[in-house]
């Protein structure tokens, strides 16, 4: 096959100083790891360059290359046997924005789920939780000593830092430490890995998630918080994630804001995720939240404060807060447990979990987090 002509097409109209973030891009997942590879390196010896970058991005993990669609129309009628061609999707991080917040101590849904009780046996000492999402605040006061760099994929030449504040928000949730005059997280020794491929608006794209997820992997990290979803299927997408699952990562997704009781958004949906709905100080599903047989556990997601920008409070509702309980309840474990696999957790986190409260007394599938028993329990595999 002649791979040259391929990247050459890709080469002709890129301009490596534009960055086409936000313009119709194009995923060309490569059936042939050889073909794949050979690309890439005829693009590194046309380009004179070590890695792609520019508007055009590649994925080893997937053998994906990522690339304007302007450029890519004439491969997907040439090539359509070696390639998978996708459309880059929008994403959108999943949360209702409430009022700004006071808060010192230690937050309703972490006392909820009784992160406080297992605090005695493990803190998340060292479990490293990477956070796709907006980036985060890192001069907030309580979120000090909980992060490491990270990585910014919508700006590289600068930090992951937080322009919108969701990021923040669940960064906060998981791993906040500062119990003198703050606020306190579900596992305050683990560490933040922030991995900024959100803007401002809150909004990415799949590219952009591939990109993250690929990142993770190769940065080791031992939890992924996913708070954010879409409504369309991508394959491409479903590679990464089982990909990332078999590397040993556990992937946290939240289910969306839709209220619906027979679906979740993507990527909660898929099977190597763990898919989280909300839960409200009564321990009931918010209208808002996604339930039904596509989610797996549910935490407290109703009306949640956390750390914000410029050192502030803020509180916020939906599957994304409940999503970051449940990352740093698993934090706890891995302390403790650092092999367990996902499957694993899964079925710990749903056989542990307390029942929700329904109109009809309690649920017999369904049920909140509950940190100390899924402590406990893990401890003994």
């Amino acid at each position: 096959m002649d791979y040259t002509r391929i990247m050459q097409s890709l080469l002709a109209e890129t301009n490596p100083m534009r960055n086409v973030r936000g313009e119709n891009r194009r995923l060309l997942t490569f059936h042939d790891p050889k073909l794949y590879h050979a690309c890439i390196s005829e693009w590194k010896r046309l380009t004179g360059k070590s890695r792609l970058d520019g508007s055009v991005s590649f994925s080893p993990l997937v053998r994906t290359i990522i690339a304007p669609a302007s450029q890519t129309a004439k491969l997907e009628a040439e090539f359509r046997n070696e390639l998978m061609i996708e459309e880059d999707h929008q994403v959108h991080i999943q949360a209702i924005q409430g009022s700004i917040g006071t808060l010192t101590g230690i937050p309703w849904g972490i006392k909820q789920i009784k992160a406080p009780q297992t605090w005695s046996i493990s803190t998340g000492h060292r479990i490293k939780i990477a956070v796709i999402d907006t980036g985060v605040d890192f001069a907030h006061p309580d979120l000090r000593y909980s992060l490491t760099k990270g990585v910014n994929l919508v700006n590289r030449n600068i930090p992951p830092y937080d322009d919108n504040g969701h990021g923040t928000h669940i960064s906060g949730t998981i791993a906040a430490a500062n119990s003198t005059q703050g606020m306190i997280g579900v596992a305050p020794r683990s560490v933040v890995y922030p991995v900024k491929a959100f803007d401002h608006n809150g909004s990415a794209f799949v590219s952009d998630i591939i990109t993250a997820i690929d990142w993770c992997v190769r940065a080791e990290v031992n939890i992924i918080n996913m708070s954010f979803g879409m409504q369309t299927r991508s394959r491409t997408l479903l590679d990464i994630v089982s990909k990332a699952n078999q590397a040993g990562l556990i992937i946290v997704a939240s289910s969306g804001n839709d209220g619906k009781r027979r679906t979740a958004d993507y990527p909660a949906r898929y099977p190597h995720t763990i898919s989280v709905g909300a839960t409200d100080r009564n321990r009931k599903i918010p209208a808002f939240s996604n339930r039904g047989q596509f989610v797996d556990i549910y935490a407290p997601g109703d009306k949640i404060v956390s750390t914000w920008l410029q050192g502030k409070y803020h509180e916020m509702s939906g599957t994304s807060m409940a999503t970051s309980h449940i990352s740093g309840t698993i934090a706890l474990l891995l302390a403790q447990k650092p092999d367990l696999k996902q499957a694993t957790v899964k079925s710990l986190l749903r056989r542990t979990s307390t029942p929700l409260k329904l109109k009809k007394g309690f649920s017999a599938s369904d049920g909140e987090v509950n940190a100390l028993k899924f402590l406990r329990e893990g401890m003994k595999l």
